[in-house]
């Protein structure tokens, strides 16, 4: 990475801070403009109700204000992930030696002053040690971490994670990077890895050159990341070993040779998770680096150019992945609501002027006309509530009831399936030792474990695709409903100001009502997809909460609770377990029976949490849905009862109000107009 190369991803970061801060103060500005409109009209026209639009403006402006890439960095034992983060940002910060066992999970993040805290489970306080003390007490032997993974447990088992701040310029342009203890076989440390992925931008899998896709890495990639969505960079690492492993180092053919036999075997592993809606793209996914070479050279020299190490290629796909597709998506968001409060302003005041010059009795005539309008939008309201209900209770059933029928299948496919989680042939003889025995039980039991933990990933990823065809079943139904409900404010509005109003200002959108925008997903109407990708985006996130209630209902701790002492089991294999086939396939079926004889209690057990959790999908939706719909239904009416009472109380000087309003409509217009050419220029570079 040159100088140069770096200072341009710099710069690129440090660009979309100041765009983002810049947007932020404008939707903070419109929160200002609208609350000091409200508190005026108190004294001349009436409120006109803006809290659902205060409340969306506020909470965009504090998510870009707070806004951060976050970047989480996964990878298996003694792949480098350590020393490939201290490459990246130029210091060796980070414990290099911290195994997977440990279950620290490390998020970086940017501090005035060079500062660690550890957090603790169980409500314990957070403790603040110094860099010395955190590398030391948290970094462990090799040989104990070895021991530790074998009989599944964690060398730190109070700890939750630790925060490491520094005062680094990466970290001050809005990055944050979270370095995961490594790959997870518990259920504890997955649902701790997966919570964190679920709250990433990108997912930063280490490889490693020396060992190419081990079943272990393929399994994981398998079960927790592919199809799940997910950006992810492959950094292979090591690759310098290449070169050493050679017999003549400065052999170029000899050396293009093997780099060629290696990048075949490593896009035969991963070219299937480097496709993205039919897209390949492997080229600008997958990096081959020496993060030690480069390492090095950084700590001599922050700036030094590290072409040769991989490292300026990888950082121009991170760079443009950052800075253009995830920024974009950030400030498309701002932009859309920004539009949307404009729009409600615009409407409001058009509404309201027209009504100024209305006499008491005749302003209450025309609110009695628009009443069987009010009810109109209330059935809207009640027949979306009733399709998110059907579908909810059509999929809580139809995904409970997958849960059983695959619970029970596993018996089908268990016996070839479960040979991969084995323990290996020489551990399958350790049970004749006293002294090794209770060692083969752990890695047996963690076997089983692993093949639960898998098998409850694959089923919850068919689950999670039933969801995603729901939720954009109703997406398109928000859409439906939209249409209708703007018809009818439409004419609500017409009836009430005797006027037709048309849309001509380029700034409009396209006067979808706003909890209709937030049904569909908010940039739903900026690409024209329709889907859960766009709902997450637009404030509801089905994925975070089925993985929450999932995890909560805890299958995967039932069955690890399932099996018996395996000790006893081996014990009865007799002298022909000498031959490990027989030995493997006699422990296979043993297991098998353990497990066919509960799975049907199990399975029972575990529909109502699996139904429920399910529901929960549905009913958060339901809940900000209908609340949305509640709200406008009620500023609307509330905008003509404040109008009432301001007319039955007091004589409202029109001149000054119509000033008033007018001057407020072309405020928040300005702020829209700037951020609609802040995210151009964004656009433009």
């Amino acid at each position: 990475m040159s100088t140069a190369k770096t200072n341009r991803f710099l710069q690129d970061l440090d660009r979309v801070a100041r765009v983002r801060q810049e947007v932020a103060s404008s939707l903070s500005r419109m929160v200002t403009k609208l609350q000091k409109s409200e508190l005026a009209a108190q004294t001349g026209s009436g409120e006109m109700g803006f809290d659902r639009d205060l409340a969306d403006l506020t909470k965009a402006s504090t998510n870009l204000q707070k806004g951060v890439f976050r970047l989480m960095v996964l990878g298996d034992m003694k792949r480098g992930k350590s020393t490939f983060l201290n490459a990246l940002i130029g210091e060796n910060i980070l414990p290099s030696d911290v195994n997977p066992c440990t279950a620290l999970l490390t998020v970086l993040r940017y501090g005035e002053q060079k500062k660690v805290t550890v957090h603790f489970k169980d409500g314990k306080p957070p403790e603040s040690i110094d860099f010395s003390t955190f590398k030391t007490k948290y970094t462990i032997d090799p040989a104990e971490a070895k021991k530790l993974e074998e009989i599944n447990k964690p060398a730190f088992p109070d700890v939750d994670y630790a925060v490491v701040e520094y005062p680094l310029e990466l970290l001050s342009k809005g990055i944050e990077i979270i370095d995961s203890p490594g790959l997870n076989d518990t259920e504890a440390r997955n649902e701790l890895s997966l919570g964190y992925l679920n709250n990433c931008h990108a997912v930063l899998f280490v490889l490693s050159a020396s060992q190419p896709c081990t079943l272990g890495e393929r399994r994981y990639l398998e079960n927790y990341v592919k199809d799940r969505g997910l950006s992810v960079f492959f950094l292979i690492n090591a690759w310098d070993r290449v070169k050493e492993s050679l017999i003549d180092p400065d052999d170029a053919t000899e050396l293009a040779e093997a780099e060629g036999k290696l990048n075949r075997v490593f896009k035969a592993n991963l070219a299937e998770y480097c496709t993205v809606d039919g897209y390949d793209l492997y080229d600008e996914r997958v990096f081959p680096l020496s993060s030690i070479t480069a390492l090095r050279k950084r700590l001599k020299d922050k700036d030094a150019d590290l072409v040769g190490t991989g490292f300026p290629p990888f950082i121009n796909a991170l760079n443009t992945f950052l800075t253009q597709e995830r920024a974009i998506a950030e400030l498309r968001q701002a932009r859309i609501i920004a539009k949307q409060t404009c729009t409600h302003v615009k409407e409001a005041v058009a509404r309201r002027i027209p009504l100024l010059d209305t006499n008491v009795d005749e302003l209450k005539a025309k609110i009695a006309a628009v009443e069987p309008q009010f009810n109109q939008l209330q059935s809207i309201r009640d027949g979306f509530r009733d399709d998110i209900r059907r579908v909810r209770d059509r999929q809580a059933r139809s995904i409970a009831d997958s849960m059983k029928v695959y619970l029970m299948k596993l018996e089908d496919t268990f016996e070839a399936d479960f040979q991969a989680y084995q323990p290996s042939d020489i551990q399958f003889l350790d049970f004749f030792s006293d002294n090794k025995r209770e060692q083969f039980n752990q890695s047996a039991q963690k076997g089983f474990q692993q093949y639960i933990n898998d098998k409850y990933s694959a089923w919850t990823l068919s689950a999670q695709k039933e969801l995603t065809t729901a939720f954009s079943e109703l997406a398109e139904q928000a859409k439906k409903y939209g249409v209708d409900y703007q018809n009818i404010t439409q004419e609500m509005a017409e009836k009430l100001t005797g006027k037709i109003h048309t849309r001509n200002n380029a700034l409009e959108d396209d006067g979808t009502p706003a909890w209709a925008k937030w049904a569909m997903g908010l940039f739903s109407l900026a690409t024209g997809n329709f889907g859960i990708a766009a709902l997450a985006v637009g404030g509801f996130n089905f994925q975070s909460i089925m993985l929450n209630v999932f995890t909560t209902a805890g299958i995967a701790l039932v069955f690890g609770a399932l099996l018996g002492p395996i000790g006893i089991i081996v014990a009865s294999l007799g002298v022909a377990a000498f031959q490990v086939d027989h030995a493997r396939k006699y422990f296979s079926q043993e297991i098998k029976k353990q497990l066919v004889a509960k799975l049907p209690e199990i399975s029972r057990e575990q529909w109502q949490p699996i139904y429920s959790a399910v529901q929960e999908c549905f009913d958060s939706y339901e809940r900000e849905a209908i609340e949305r719909i509640d709200d406008d239904i009620k500023t609307r009416k509330i905008e003509l009862q404040n109008l009432v009472k301001q007319k039955e109380s007091q004589e409202i000087d029109r001149v000054t109000e119509v000033n008033r309003l007018q001057q407020f409509e072309a405020d928040v217009l300005s702020e829209s107009l700037s951020i609609e050419n802040f995210y151009q220029g964004f656009l433009n570079g």
